[in-house]
């Protein structure tokens, strides 16, 4: 073995009965080709699917991309024995520096998944000289690999929430854990249905551990947890991020009305007043919060519905379920008898999800995380400038949200 051989060997970590045979520099492609062959005495190999000894039966010539070395690409070849196994039938026998299937070795699909972790699929593919669907290929088998080392699943507080696959109203469910923000299931739409995978990979007694579900208050899932939890209703939270987004939209509704019919008296009252009434005055600029000061002084049917959605921000700090209870059938009755109908809609779907905003108060449960793993999830989107398919974007929400372990087992040296 020469002295570029034997260095080969030593950095790719080859170990008997594998050795390298050949490297040869290729100037004109700007390729180092290392030639490996096995030297076993035997005639029998193990079967890569239960290691039985078997017989050969012929070898198939492959080849995978390497590290490069300095600015060339480095690509390793050899012959593969095939083995045929009275299981398992003709089966071509394990490398120990690439995984089956794979184009890459184990080192090479480190690189990539630690890349494909920083910079987008298209930063990627344009630095390493890869396809998109070479890309593609390295995710799916690292999500594989993760979810088959994944520990078993044993949530107590799960968040439920949907986001957007592609334009209209193309959704998936995401399931995530509320105490490690991670990915713990995703499927296509968001019907009742869509959570069956989820639960049918739990163990009845960890489906009893879960003692709060954080949603938005959409009935498929409503459904499909109280198909499968026990007690659902004193389980199932809807937070308090949801309750202001629905008020917050009820009072930009009030505002766009009454602007409507003070324009058409030529008053500019409202005029640019938008985000006076949407922002969170804890927030607010030294101009928003004079400009807000000013218009609650105004007889206006906008800063009634403003005053009625700050009291209900006010009424998620009660540990007792019977004081939180009356506090909000409380309001429930003042936004009744508002004579604001967007806001009267709104107290009408909290009456009839009471009971999941007690429970969140109560439970101190949130969606908050929820969210920010959709945020992040937009964001994977963005960066891949959209994906293909639901099967791209499942996998890569798994891959950069699943906590899953992707690096590849390899026997050579890393």
């Amino acid at each position: 073995m020469g002295e570029r051989e034997r260095f080969y060997a030593v950095v790719l970590g080859i170990q008997s009965p594998w050795q390298v045979s050949c490297v040869e520099l290729v100037e004109e492609t700007e390729e180092v080709r290392v030639l490996l062959k096995i030297s076993t005495t035997t005639r029998r190999l193990p079967c890569p699917d239960c290691d039985a000894q078997c017989p050969g039966y012929d070898t198939r010539s492959r080849s995978w991309r390497h590290l490069d070395t300095c600015q060339f690409k480095t690509i390793l070849q050899a012959e593969i024995p095939r083995v045929k196994c009275p299981t398992h039938g003709v089966r071509q026998i394990a490398v120990p520096w690439a995984e089956p299937g794979s184009g890459f070795t184990a080192l090479m699909e480190s690189l990539v998944i630690d890349w494909l972790k920083e910079a987008s699929i298209k930063a990627v593919s344009r630095l390493m000289g890869l396809t998109w669907d070479q890309i593609d290929g390295v995710m799916q088998r690292a999500v594989r690999r993760g979810m088959a080392r994944r520990k078993e699943i044993t949530p107590t507080r799960i968040g439920i929430d949907e986001t957007s696959f592609k334009k209209r109203h193309e959704y998936v469910t995401v399931v995530s854990d509320h105490e490690t923000s991670d990915v713990l299931y995703v499927a296509d739409n968001r019907k009742q249905d869509s959570l069956d995978g989820f639960f049918d990979q739990l163990e009845p007694a960890d489906i009893l551990r879960i003692e709060a579900v954080s949603m938005d208050m959409w009935e498929p899932y409503i459904s499909a947890i109280k198909f499968y939890l026990h007690d659902a209703e004193k389980k199932i939270c809807f937070d308090k991020f949801h309750v202001a987004q629905h008020l917050g939209n009820a009072v930009d509704k009030v505002r766009r009305l009454e602007h409507r019919k003070l324009m058409a008296e030529d008053d500019r009252t409202l005029v640019k007043s938008k985000y006076v009434w949407l922002k969170n005055p804890d927030n607010m600029g030294n101009k928003l919060a004079t400009s807000l000061a000013r218009l609650k002084t105004l007889a206006l049917q906008t800063a009634r519905a403003w005053a009625i959605k700050e009291h209900a921000m006010c009424l998620w700090h009660y540990i007792s379920r019977t004081w939180a209870r009356k506090a909000w059938e409380g309001w429930i009755s003042w936004a009744m008898r508002s004579r604001l109908e967007p806001i009267k809609k709104v107290a009408r779907m909290v009456r009839a999800h009471l009971d999941g905003i007690i429970n969140a108060i109560v439970l101190r449960a949130t969606n908050a995380g929820a969210e920010s793993v959709n945020s992040k999830i937009q964001k994977v989107k963005r960066m891949a400038c959209g994906f293909r398919n639901r099967d791209r974007f499942r996998t890569a929400i798994y891959f950069h949200l699943g906590g899953l372990d992707l690096r590849p087992a390899t026997h050579t040296r890393s």
